[in-house]
Parts: structure tokens; C-alpha cells; sequence
């Protein structure tokens, strides 16, 4: 993979751990356990630098009132959400750090690629201003192309964050020349969002196996991981799990590839 080494100058990559699967796991049962914040508390206490989590139309896994518990951490939280009034209106009543507004499809299981920024500007424009105003940074997630990128930056979206699965996608087929075009695409991305002024983050498919030459493109300030975490975790634990994913986004900004 190319990206040599200027990582090894360039700031600390932050970890946001999404938690919403250990709510996923929760709810197959019902009840309260595992309870997701307790779940956030140990991600922090292992390494991670912020809590992730996606308040869903459908409330599939995490709900309203975890993400007010959520809010009462001393931590910063990323709010994901669809870009819909109800949403927006959560989102200012919980005033968490952040917000990633994100596409949304009810009949998905997860999210399948970034918004089409482009097309949605009327709609997202007022709602990133409305935001910003109450204090809430806004990041937008978007696939790695310039047209929804510059958009972003046009529209008064302080952030992006790159959509990293087709780079999951790709790895998982072993292909050389696949994956060294999906790696080219969020580096090339990542470079336009920061010359744009914009601060760029990364996500979606991330694994041990594939982060670290994420984790290596230097203008890459965050990286949220989830689902492979909490599924991780059924093997190691959370804490470890947290903290092997701490070494290796460690290790890859300071030239440490494995």
C-alpha cells in the first residue's frame, strides 16, 4: 500500500467507538443487559477517545433514552443521525459534542454509503447552521468523491467523514489491485476534504486487519469503529478489543505498520 510515512508527524488519530450493537444485542432479548453506556464507559476507560452512536427512525438498536444517558458522560459524544426534523430536534434537546448526519434507509441493515450531499443541500444547508448555532460540530458522511466533498465545505459542514467501505470491501476480496484503488480513493478524498478546509474523519468496515493504512493518511484526524468491536469483543472483551484498536492506530501514525 502507498501512503509512505509522513504519519509519523502528523497529530494523534482520535478512536470513536460506536456502541450501538451492544444495544443491537440488548434489545434481540430485551431487558436492560448488556447496557450500552456501561458498554461506553469501558470503551473510554480502554482507550477510546468518544462514544458513537446512531439514533435510528426504527429505534432498531439504540433508543432516546440511552442516548440522554450517553449525553451525561464526561466524554464526547458523536450523535448519528438521518437529516430529518425529528432527528435534528433530538439532537439540539441532547446538545451532545457532535453530530454525524448520515443517509438512512429503513429497509437496510446498515449504512450502505455516503449521503448524496449534492442533491441534499437545500435540506442540509439550514440544518448544519441550525446545529452549529447550538454549539453541536457537525460532520457529514460521505462517500470519497470531490463533487459531495467540496459540497460539504460549500454548505458550512466543519467535517467529513469518509466512508471506508468499499476499502472493507476490497480487502475482503484480497485482490492487490482493488484494494489499492479503494486505498487511493479515500487518500485522494481525504487530501481534497483537508485542502478544503475541512477536518476529515474515516469509518464503516474498519477492522484489525485494515486499519492501520487508514489510520496512516495523515489528515485523517478520527476514526469511529464499531461493529467489528463489539463483535470482537465476544472473543476478547471490549477492553481489549478497544485497546488492540489503540495500538494499531498508534503504531500507524508513527510508522509502526504490521
Amino acid at each position: 500500500m502507498s501512503g509512505g510515512n509522513p504519519a509519523a508527524n502528523a497529530p494523534r488519530c482520535r478512536l470513536g467507538v460506536n456502541i450501538d450493537h451492544v444495544a443491537t444485542l440488548r434489545n434481540a432479548r430485551g431487558g436492560d443487559h448488556p447496557d450500552p453506556v456501561r458498554a461506553a464507559q469501558l470503551a473510554l476507560a480502554s482507550g477510546a477517545d468518544g462514544i458513537t452512536a446512531h439514533l435510528r427512525e426504527d429505534r432498531r438498536h439504540i433508543r432516546d433514552e440511552d442516548m440522554a444517558r450517553l449525553a451525561g458522560l464526561d466524554a464526547p459524544l458523536n450523535f448519528e443521525m438521518a437529516a430529518t426534523a425529528e432527528m435534528m430536534n433530538i439532537c439540539l434537546n441532547t446538545r451532545p459534542h457532535a453530530c454525524c448526519i448520515v443517509p438512512e434507509n429503513r429497509s437496510e441493515r446498515t449504512t450502505e454509503g455516503g449521503l448524496d450531499v449534492v442533491g441534499q443541500r437545500e435540506t442540509l444547508e439550514p440544518m448544519i447552521a441550525r446545529l452549529a448555532d447550538a454549539g453541536i460540530r457537525v460532520s457529514l458522511f460521505v462517500d470519497p468523491e470531490e463533487a459531495h466533498i467540496h459540497a460539504a465545505a460549500e454548505i458550512g459542514a466543519p467535517v467529513v467523514e469518509l466512508h471506508t467501505g468499499e476499502y472493507h470491501e476490497a480487502a475482503q476480496s484480497t485482490t492487490p489491485v482493488r484494494i489499492q484503488a479503494a486505498y487511493d480513493a479515500i487518500e485522494a478524498g481525504a487530501r481534497t476534504a483537508h485542502e478544503a478546509g475541512l477536518e476529515v474523519h474515516a469509518g464503516h468496515g474498519l477492522t484489525f486487519h485494515n486499519v492501520q493504512n487508514i489510520a496512516a493518511i495523515p489528515v485523517i484526524r478520527e476514526l469511529n469503529i464499531g461493529h467489528f468491536l463489539v463483535g470482537e469483543a465476544v472473543f476478547m472483551g471490549l477492553d481489549g478489543a478497544v485497546r488492540e484498536m489503540r495500538r494499531l492506530i498508534d503504531d500507524a501514525r508513527t510508522g509502526l505498520l504490521v
